[in-house]
């Protein structure tokens, strides 16, 4: 009973890898929805591993190192991924010039940030009720949400038909992962409507966002979640 209670959050944080590598095998065949049911999966997990651990007591350092390991393949690699997926297309074009590679590598840059930024959080005691950059799975839901809209429904088309439009994309989310930008955290500093006017902000226009473009403003949303925490920076 024991190895069960001790175990549980590390076997929910090795479902968010095994859903992780499923959705980035779905994403390189071409399956969009499959590796969004993978990703919705993966945050699942992401989510209830630290809750269970919390709940039982069964923080460790190794429920540590696998939940940043995990992390890696499901909101580092598949972005990374979706970006390489997305500039494939061009070739080696890009306004017009031939360079000597492929630009779809270029989209790898994210992965890279994103394990960056993955080891920067496990050294960083201050991020309680904010983040220092954007998060992973955040990010994640940007690039793949842009790129499903595209995909399913042809939205963002003026994005996906311009490879410099794509590669200042990868170049700015990869930034934004390990920028000192505050981003907004759904923790409550205290019950005062003062300290979490940010927050009420957030939801009010995420969900008149949502209802309005449904699937393509899941996208729209992690924008104005950024606008937001900007606006916010001294509240945060």
């Amino acid at each position: 009973m024991n190895f069960i209670k001790n175990n549980l959050a590390n076997a929910l944080t090795l479902g968010n890898l095994f859903a992780g590598c499923v959705g980035a095998i779905h994403l390189i065949l071409g399956d969009y929805q499959t590796t969004a049911i993978c990703l919705i999966l993966s945050s699942i997990f992401d989510f209830f591993d630290g809750f269970v651990a919390r709940a039982v007591k069964s923080n460790s350092n190794l429920g540590l190192q696998l939940d940043s390991l995990a992390d890696m393949v499901s909101f580092g690699v598949i972005p990374g991924l979706t970006m390489f997926k997305a500039l494939e297309p061009f070739g080696s074009e890009i306004l017009g010039i031939n360079l000597f590679f492929e630009i779809k590598y270029i989209g790898l840059i994210v992965t890279v940030f994103s394990c960056l930024r993955l080891a920067i959080f496990n050294l960083d005691e201050e991020q309680r009720y904010y983040f220092k950059g954007l998060n992973t799975p955040t990010n994640t839901v940007l690039l793949f949400g842009l790129y499903y809209a595209f995909k399913e429904m042809n939205a963002f088309s003026f994005l996906f038909e311009n490879a410099a439009l794509l590669i200042a994309l990868t170049l700015l989310t990869s930034w934004l992962l390990i920028s000192p930008v505050k981003m907004m955290a759904m923790k409550f500093k205290s019950k005062k409507l003062q300290d979490n006017y940010s927050k009420i902000v957030l939801l009010g226009g995420g969900i008149a966002i949502l209802a309005i473009f449904q699937i393509v403003g899941i996208p729209m949303l992690v924008i104005y979640y950024i606008l937001v925490s900007i606006i916010f920076q001294k509240q945060l």
